[in-house]
């Protein structure tokens, strides 16, 4: 069985780790990187560290418009698609790599394999709803994370070759999580307590596109008392210069540079709580059993709303602060699996290839 897994966003070579490690064992396996998202967490440490397949391909598209992006990484993928011959192309959630790759696929007929499968936030008008859409709709395999993801394909006539398998980022925060306790000391660098800081993430286009959500957003970490961490993400900080914001009037803020994903899995751990728009995070929140609060109007993650484990607050100020300031005692279940998807998709795969 050969394998063409297209990548494009540093979230989705960690969440392909555990899978490539699984599927490398009796099959053929190559990765192209589009470029989508490049930083220097990407160089070659970052695979070495995190023991993670380098990429065959190097596509190096980078950023741009949606069409733009989108439609030179389908230009280059379609060469190597028809160059290498694959059984399968596999991708990994909702980035225009993801939708880039499953177009290339179905229109030449070669089978997708949609990992993360079946996520809905119903609301059409973030890119991602679009591209999770588009990608289950021409899938061959469709491997959802949870029961909602099976619901919400089946609602949309989607039943074939649809499966739970659990989160692989679950799998993949499992396997780091002894990583990074033995080499991140990114609590030492920036003298921080355990359980004593909350951990911010804003990096939505919905939020920093907007001058008055942000506003909103800063407003109520000044509200905020306790300690405020918050590893700043490139775009975030252009947007916030563009619009004239200073930081430093923030009190109790304390903004870093971005950090490497064991550094981050360190944050999230030791965080009193967190406050994001990010979706991977929500889950690595969830996993480690971390308050969360998510400054958004929807969440593909419904399951983590569950026990106020995580509460969606938009962008509203006071709702921020009161969720920040609430006491919560939240029940997690098991609902992202055992954190052996990675073997269950290779299972499933290898048994439908003999068959």
């Amino acid at each position: 069985m050969k394998i063409l897994t297209v990548l494009g966003a540093r979230p989705q070579f960690i969440k392909a780790a555990p899978v490539s490690r699984v599927l490398r064992e009796a099959h053929e396996e190559l990765i192209i990187h589009t470029g989508q998202h490049y930083d220097s967490n990407m160089s070659d440490i970052f695979f070495d560290e995190l023991n993670i397949p380098k990429p065959d391909y190097y596509l190096g598209v980078g950023s741009g418009n949606h069409g733009k992006q989108t439609g030179e990484m389908m230009a280059k993928i379609e060469e190597i698609v028809l160059n290498e011959n694959p059984d399968y192309l596999m991708v990994y959630g909702d980035t225009n790599s993801t939708l880039a790759g499953s177009l290339v696929a179905a229109k030449l007929h070669v089978p997708v394999i949609h990992i993360e499968a079946g996520l809905r936030s119903f609301n059409k008008k973030m890119p991602e709803e679009i591209n999770r859409i588009m990608t289950d709709h021409v899938s061959e395999y469709l491997f959802s994370p949870t029961d909602t993801g099976v619901e919400n394909l089946k609602n949309e006539n989607i039943t074939r070759n649809v499966y739970n398998i659990g989160d692989v980022m679950y799998d993949a925060v499992l396997y780091n999580q002894g990583l990074a306790e033995e080499k991140s000391s990114v609590l030492e660098d920036n003298s921080l307590e355990k359980k004593g800081y909350h951990l911010i993430t804003i990096h939505r286009a919905e939020n920093t596109d907007d001058i008055e959500k942000m506003n909103n957003i800063l407003d109520a970490f000044a509200q905020i008392e306790e300690t405020k961490v918050w590893p700043i993400h490139p775009r975030t900080k252009h947007k916030l210069s563009a619009y004239g914001i200073n930081l430093d009037s923030v009190p109790g803020l304390k903004v870093i540079d971005p950090v490497g994903y064991l550094d981050m899995l360190t944050l999230v751990s030791n965080a009193k709580k967190i406050v994001t728009d990010s979706g991977g995070v929500q889950k690595e929140a969830y996993f480690m059993k971390v308050p969360c609060v998510t400054v958004r109007e929807q969440t593909e993650w419904v399951e983590t709303l569950e026990s106020e484990a995580n509460i969606l607050v938009g962008t509203d100020t006071a709702k921020i602060v009161k969720a920040v300031n609430k006491q919560v005692s939240p029940e997690y279940k098991d609902v992202f699996g055992d954190g052996k998807a990675a073997d269950k998709i290779v299972e499933i795969l290898a048994t439908r290839e003999q068959n």
